[in-house]
């Protein structure tokens, strides 16, 4: 029998339209490329590589495989991660680091690419990651607060339309599998109808 692990995440997530100029210092944000080999039924099975060593906006033309081929050197990291079903903010995650080459080769190899840039940034009394994305994702911006424990109480900043965390269209594997493009409009008549939303059972939303 395997031991028992406590390996979870528990963040919120927030729609949003765009980065507030204040959030982008300059600072090259960290480029992402990442790869799901599994993304079914809240299940994902994934491989990423990412850097700071490259600013590139992230337009709807873009191909994360041309960007890997073009600048796979100067990825510093990679990683293999395994995800379940998100349910409530909570997510159970396993991550370990591989080696850069082999995690390049793999996702050239196999599996449904994702780009993105990620500014950190700080809100209140949390970190934060606004995840810029690019090619068939574009324009999509998803801002998520991250913590240890159950994100409660949280403070929600204005440039966050609604909430998604238990959406999970907008998880990265959803978003592998059926990229935003495709229903982009769909999802903003449904917002444009329904209104933001934002969940009552994580304590008090403070709204900046």
């Amino acid at each position: 029998m395997s031991e028992p692990v406590n390996e979870f995440e528990f963040e919120r997530r927030f729609f949003c339209r765009e980065l507030p100029p204040e959030y982008d210092d300059g600072d090259v944000p960290k480029l992402i490329i990442q790869s799901y080999f599994v993304y079914t039924d809240n299940y994902a099975l994934r491989i990423r590589l990412t850097t700071r060593d490259i600013r590139i906006d992230m337009t709807p033309d873009l191909d994360p495989l041309d960007v890997l081929e073009r600048y796979r050197d100067r990825f510093t990291h990679a990683y293999v991660t395994v995800k379940g079903p998100s349910v409530g903010g909570t997510r159970y995650e396993a991550e370990r680091g591989i080696d850069t080459r082999i995690a390049a080769e793999l996702v050239m190899r196999g599996g449904k690419p994702i780009i993105k840039n990620r500014y950190s940034v700080w809100i209140a009394e949390d970190g934060w990651s606004v995840d810029v994305f690019g090619g068939a994702n574009a324009p999509l911006i998803v801002a998520e607060a991250e913590r240890a424990t159950p994100v409660t109480n949280l403070t929600i900043p204005k440039f966050c339309v609604t909430e998604i965390t238990d959406q999970p269209r907008f998880n990265n594997d959803g978003l592998a599998g059926r990229p935003f493009g495709g229903w982009r409009d769909d999802f903003e008549r449904e917002l444009a109808e329904e209104g933001p939303r934002f969940q009552q059972f994580f304590g008090r939303n403070r709204m900046e």
